[in-house]
C-alpha cells in the first residue's frame, strides 16, 4: 500500500517576486533546493547556459585528426541501447563531416551482450581499422584494449560508466566519472560524451553542423534516464528544442509510422514513443541499422528501416506484456518480496531483452528499486536493474562483486551476471548494500510525495503551460504529481493497437469531469460504481489535429474513507465432477465450455453465453480465463468437470500451430481470430499470439490485423534468429504456467477455484 506525502508548506521569499512566478512552480522550486533567483533563471532557462568544455578532450580530438590526416580508418564501437546507438551516429555523421574514412560496429545482444568482444573486435580490426573510438562503453574493456593495442591500433575510449579499480590502457580516455561530482558535465550519458568529443572536432565556423547532432543527444540522454542536472539538463532541452524541428529523416519517418507530433514533442515522446523501438532494435535483432537510420537522407530505405523497427516493436510490446504479467503474478503469490530492500525476481524462462523494461515498470508501480533475472542456456543467470532516485543502483551491486561473473552500469540503471547457486547471497547481500544506502527509508512502507492538491475545475491549459517552463522531466527532475480528492468513475474505455491502455474519465460532485490517461492500465483493478477516491496524476500541455490541450496521466488512486455500499451476489453452487468425466447426467439446456482435442463435447471460449447451468469440461488455461468465463456466462450452477488436454513442448506447440496456420491459409484464405486459434489448442490467447509472431520472426509466415481479425500470409523466407529465440522463451514460459495451472487445478478446493467475484 502506498502512502500519500502531502505537499509541505513553503514560502516563497520576496527575492522570487521578479520572476514573476505561479505560486506552484515558485514552490516547486524552492522543494527542490533552488532558493536563490539566479539559481532559478539557470532551471527555468537552461538554453542560455554557455557550453563547458570537457577536461583534456584535446588529446582524443588530436589523434582523431592525426588519422584523418594520415588517411587511416577510423573504427566506432558503440552499443546496442539508445544511448549507444546515438552516441555510434553522431560519431560516425561527425567523423564524415571532417573527411573521416569512418566504419562503425554495435555488438548483436543475442550474441554478445554489452562490451567489447575480442572475437568480434577481431574481424573488425581486420578491415583495416587503425584507430578504435569506443562509444557507451569500454572503461572496463581491459582485455580487449590490450589486444587492439598488440595490433597496433590506438584505442580512444568514450564512455559513462562506472569506473573499475584502474583504467584501461587508452591512449585517451573520456569518462564524466573522472570529473569531481559537482562538475557541470558530471551526469553525460555515453551521447552527451560523444557529443562533447564532437565540439572539439568541429571548428567554431560549423557551429551549425554542431546543433544539429543535438536531436540525437536529447534521444539519448532521455532515453537512458540520465540525471538531468548541470549541462545534463541543458543539453536534454536544446535537444528536444532541435528534435522539434529536425530535419533528419529517419526521426521523421519514425513519428510519421507512430503517430507522434514532432511539433509538440516533449521527453515524453522520447520515452514513450522513439526510446521503445529503437531499444526493441537492439534488445530483439540486430542494432546496426538504427546508425543508418538516423544519418542517411535515403527515403525508402528509411522507410525500410522504420517499418521493421514498428514490428519489432509490437514484438516488444508483447514480450513486455507477458512478463510483466508473470512478475506481478510472483509477487502476488509471495508479497513478502515486496517488503525486500531490493524486489528481485528470477524465471529461466524470461526474455532477457526485455527484463530491464519490466523492471522499470516495477520501480514505477512499486517506488522501490527492482532487479529481473533469466537464465541462459549455459545455466548463468543474467539481468537488468533500475533505480530509484538518491540510490546509485551500480554502487550497491558492486558491493556483491565477489558473488558476480560481471556487472556494470551507472546510478539509474545496471546489468549483471551471476552464477545461479550465488542467488540467495546475493540478494541479502544486495538488500543490506541499499539498506546502508538509504537508511531507514527503504524498510518503509512506499509512498507518492503529492505536490499540489486541486479541484477538476482548477486544470487549465494555462497551468499545463506554466508546467512546461519545468521540463524537461526526468531523473533528477521528477515530474509533478497533482492529486484531486473525492471523485467517481464515470466511464473506463480501453485503447490502444492492442488495448493496452485505459482511458478514465472521473467527475467529482459539483459535476466536473476530467479525462486522464492510464498506460498499460487494461485489467487492472479500478474502484467500484459510486466508490468516491482520491486520484493522481500528471498534467502536460500537448496537442491532438493541431489543437493544443491538456493531457492527464493516471499515476494512482486511493479509496476515499467511506466505502461503497456492498451488494452481495448468490453464492454459486459448485459440483465437483473432476473424478466423473461423463455429461450423460446433465440437462440438455447446460452449457458444455470444451476446447482443444475434446472440442466437438461443447462450445468454444468464443461461444459462451449467459446460462443457469454451466460445465466446465476442458481445463482452463489460465485463471483470467477461467474467470472472464465465468463473467461472460454468469451461472448459478458451475458442474467442474475439469478434463487437462495434453501438455505440449514448445516444440510440439509450435509445430502444431503451424499446421493449423497451413490450414488457415489454405483453406480460409488467412483470415482467422486468435481466440478461435486459442480455442482450437485449449491454450492460452498469449502462447498463441508470441507463438505466431515466432513464425513470422522465422519467415514462415507474415501476421498482420488486430487480434479479432487477424489475416495470415505466407511469409518471405527471411529469419530473425535473435527474436526467435526471444519468443521462443516466452513460449516455453507461457506453456509451462499453464501446465502448472492445470495440475493445480485438478487437486485444488473446488470452491477456492471459483472464487471469482
Amino acid at each position: 500500500m502506498t502512502r500519500w506525502l502531502d505537499p509541505q508548506p513553503i514560502d516563497i521569499p520576496a527575492s522570487f517576486a521578479d520572476l514573476n512566478l505561479p505560486p506552484l512552480l515558485a514552490q516547486t522550486l524552492l522543494r527542490r533546493g533552488i532558493s536563490r533567483p539566479e539559481e532559478a533563471e539557470a532551471f527555468l532557462h537552461p538554453e542560455k547556459t554557455p557550453s563547458t568544455p570537457f577536461p583534456e578532450i584535446e588529446q582524443a580530438a588530436d589523434l582523431i585528426h592525426l588519422a584523418i590526416r594520415n588517411r587511416q580508418r577510423i573504427g566506432v564501437w558503440g552499443d546496442f541501447d539508445v544511448d549507444g546507438q546515438t552516441a555510434t551516429a553522431l560519431l560516425v555523421q561527425t567523423l564524415r563531416a571532417i573527411g573521416a574514412d569512418v566504419t562503425y560496429y554495435i555488438p548483436i545482444r543475442g550474441k554478445e551482450s554489452h562490451g567489447v568482444h575480442i572475437e568480434s573486435l577481431k574481424s573488425f580490426l581486420d578491415g583495416g581499422v587503425n584507430l578504435l573510438l569506443t562509444c557507451d562503453t569500454g572503461i572496463t574493456a581491459h582485455t580487449a584494449i590490450e589486444y587492439a593495442n598488440s595490433r597496433g591500433v590506438d584505442v580512444v575510449v568514450t564512455d559513462h560508466h562506472d569506473l573499475d579499480e584502474t583504467l584501461p590502457n587508452a591512449k585517451a580516455i573520456i569518462n564524466p566519472k573522472l570529473l569531481p561530482a559537482d562538475h557541470p558535465l558530471a551526469n553525460l550519458a555515453g551521447v552527451g560524451v560523444a557529443y562533447k568529443l564532437a565540439e572539439a572536432l568541429l571548428i567554431e565556423n560549423r557551429k551549425s553542423e554542431i546543433e544539429n547532432l543535438l536531436d540525437l543527444v536529447a534521444l539519448g540522454l532521455i532515453a537512458d534516464v540520465a540525471l538531468l542536472r548541470g549541462e545534463t539538463r541543458t543539453l536534454a532541452q536544446k535537444g528536444i528544442q532541435r528534435l522539434r524541428a529536425t530535419t533528419r529523416l529517419g526521426l521523421k519517418i519514425m513519428a510519421e509510422l507512430s503517430g507522434a507530433s514532432l511539433e509538440t514533442l516533449t521527453e515524453e515522446t522520447i520515452g514513450f514513443t522513439f526510446a521503445p523501438r529503437l531499444n526493441a532494435l537492439g534488445r530483439l535483432s540486430d542494432a546496426n541499422p538504427a546508425v543508418e537510420l538516423l544519418t542517411t537522407n535515403n527515403p525508402s530505405r528509411v522507410r525500410v528501416l522504420a517499418a521493421q523497427i514498428e514490428g519489432l516493436n509490437a514484438q516488444r510490446r508483447l514480450l513486455t506484456s507477458q512478463v510483466t504479467q508473470a512478475a506481478e503474478a510472483q509477487l502476488r503469490e509471495n508479497p513478502a518480496l515486496l517488503s525486500e530492500p531490493v524486489i528481485i525476481l528470477a524465471h529461466p524462462n524470461w526474455p532477457g531483452g526485455v527484463v530491464g523494461i519490466v523492471a522499470n515498470r516495477l520501480v514505477e508501480r512499486y517506488h522501490k528499486p527492482a532487479l529481473l533475472l533469466t537464465e541462459s542456456e549455459d545455466g548463468i543467470l543474467r539481468g537488468s536493474a533500475r533505480s530509484v532516485e538518491g540510490l546509485h543502483i551500480t554502487e550497491a551491486i558492486a558491493t556483491q562483486k565477489d558473488l558476480l561473473l560481471g556487472f556494470g552500469g551507472h546510478p539509474m540503471a545496471a546489468g549483471l551476471s551471476l552464477q545461479k547457486e550465488n542467488l540467495t547471497a546475493f540478494r541479502r547481500g544486495l538488500g543490506k548494500a541499499v539498506e546502508q544506502q538509504l537508511g531507514s527509508l527503504v524498510r518503509e512502507e512506499p509512498t507518492l510525495q503529492i505536490d499540489a492538491w486541486l479541484g477538476l475545475d482548477e486544470i487549465s491549459l494555462s497551468l499545463a503551460d506554466a508546467i512546461e517552463r519545468l521540463a524537461p522531466f526526468g531523473a533528477g527532475n521528477p515530474e509533478l504529481t497533482l492529486a484531486t480528492r473525492g471523485v467517481t468513475l464515470k466511464s473506463a474505455q480501453e485503447i490502444g493497437k492492442t488495448k493496452e491502455h485505459l482511458r478514465l474519465t472521473v467527475e467529482d460532485e459539483a459535476g466536473h469531469t476530467q479525462s486522464l490517461l492510464w498506460w498499460g492500465g487494461a485489467g487492472e483493478e479500478l474502484p467500484a460504481a459510486g466508490a468516491k477516491f482520491d486520484i493522481a496524476y500528471s498534467l502536460r500541455a500537448s496537442a491532438y489535429r493541431g489543437q493544443r490541450q491538456v493531457s492527464l496521466t493516471f499515476e494512482e488512486y486511493r479509496l476515499a474513507e467511506e466505502k461503497p455500499i456492498e451488494i452481495h451476489k448468490p453464492k454459486l453452487e459448485v459440483r465437483d465432477m473432476r473424478l466423473q468425466p461423463s455429461l450423460l447426467n446433465l440437462q440438455p439446456s447446460t452449457l458444455i465450455w470444451a476446447e482443444g482435442p475434446d472440442r466437438a463435447a461443447g462450445v468454444p471460449r468464443f461461444e459462451l453465453r449467459p446460462a443457469e447451468e454451466f460445465s466446465i469440461y476442458t481445463t482452463p488455461p489460465s485463471p483470467a480465463d477461467l474467470r472472464r468465463a465465468l463473467e461472460i456466462v454468469q451461472p448459478r450452477i458451475v458442474f467442474v468437470f475439469a478434463v487437462a488436454p495434453p501438455a505440449e513442448k514448445p516444440d510440439e506447440f509450435l509445430t502444431h500451430l503451424a499446421g493449423l496456420c497451413k490450414y488457415v491459409l489454405n483453406q480460409r484464405r488467412g483470415k482467422v481470430n486468435l481466440q478461435e486459434l486459442a480455442a482450437a489448442m485449449a491454450a492460452r490467447e498469449s502462447a498463441v499470439r508470441i507463438g505466431l509472431e515466432w513464425l513470422a520472426a522465422g519467415g514462415h509466415l507474415a501476421v498482420s490485423g488486430g487480434d479479432d481479425a487477424l489475416v495470415l500470409t505466407r511469409g518471405n523466407g527471411e529469419a530473425n534468429q535473435y527474436l526467435q529465440k526471444e519468443l521462443y522463451v516466452a513460449v516455453k514460459g507461457i506453456l509451462e504456467e499453464t501446465a502448472a495451472y492445470r495440475a493445480y487445478f485438478a487437486k485444488a478446493d473446488i470452491q477456492r477455484l471459483m472464487e471469482w467475484e
